[in-house]
């Protein structure tokens, strides 16, 4: 892996905060902690982001990650009202800031009731790429249980089934956003794999799940790759645009 495409995933693998289990609540976050919102029984997901590298971060060089809170939205969905929050990252070694992340999470208010996901997860044939780069990814629940373990996230719709059904209202195990982004990166390692990513602006639209046949594809350009994740249910998961150095 270049070590531009690496930062993105150090970024997720380093800087990680072991919470104790006192400090978790109901859903495996924590209940007190930076940046989040005074939201009776949150309920929380991750929708997306955008990441900027001005440089790569090295292996086995002093680095400091240094957070802010860039903005907070309110919105209404579906569901009723929703609240985005925007956490800025900065990342740093030797005095410059490498990349700059920022995450956009989403929490809603939950009143007890399981909204059910009308989606089955019926084994069905995987989507067609529409892409010339094109990856077939079918996640496992260990898969998702062993990127929770590697990215010290707790929360429990990524490894409870019990639990993301009865209480969050999902039909399976949810895959993690940040594994999903990861997912769309992949072609572009596999088939440009001189090129530096310089920036990975990515959106989450609907959530997939453990299980289910789903395809990383994309289309390239001078400079540019458009990508998405799919999925039997759905055409786009996730999508994302890079641009290279």
């Amino acid at each position: 892996m270049k070590p531009a495409n690496g930062s993105i995933a150090r970024k997720w693998l380093y800087f990680l905060h072991w919470a104790p289990q006192r400090a978790l609540g109901p859903d495996g976050h924590l209940r007190d902690d930076r940046f989040l919102p005074p939201v009776p029984h949150r309920r929380r997901m991750f929708a997306g982001g955008r990441c900027e590298i001005a440089e790569p971060l090295r292996l086995g060089e002093a680095a400091e990650r240094v957070s802010s809170l860039a903005a907070v939205t309110p919105k209404q969905g579906r569901s009723g009202e929703l609240l985005f929050v925007t956490e800025r990252q900065e990342f740093r070694q030797r005095g410059r800031t490498c990349m700059v992340e920022e995450q956009d999470i989403v929490y809603r208010s939950g009143d007890g009731s399981v909204s059910r996901d009308p989606a089955t997860l019926e084994d069905s044939a995987a989507p067609k790429p529409a892409g010339p780069w094109h990856l077939p990814f079918q996640p496992a629940e260990t898969l998702l249980f062993r990127f929770s373990a590697l990215t010290a996230n707790a929360h429990r719709i990524h490894y409870d089934t019990p639990y993301c059904r009865d209480v969050e209202g999902y039909p399976g195990l949810v895959v993690h956003g940040p594994l999903l982004a990861l997912l769309m990166l992949e072609p572009v390692r596999r088939n440009a794999p001189a090129r530096q990513v310089r920036s990975l602006p990515h959106r989450l639209h609907r959530p997939a799940f453990a299980g289910e046949r789903l395809l990383a594809d994309g289309t390239h350009g001078d400079g540019h790759a458009r990508l998405r994740v799919a999925g039997p249910r759905e055409d786009r998961h996730a999508s994302a645009e890079v641009t290279f150095t």
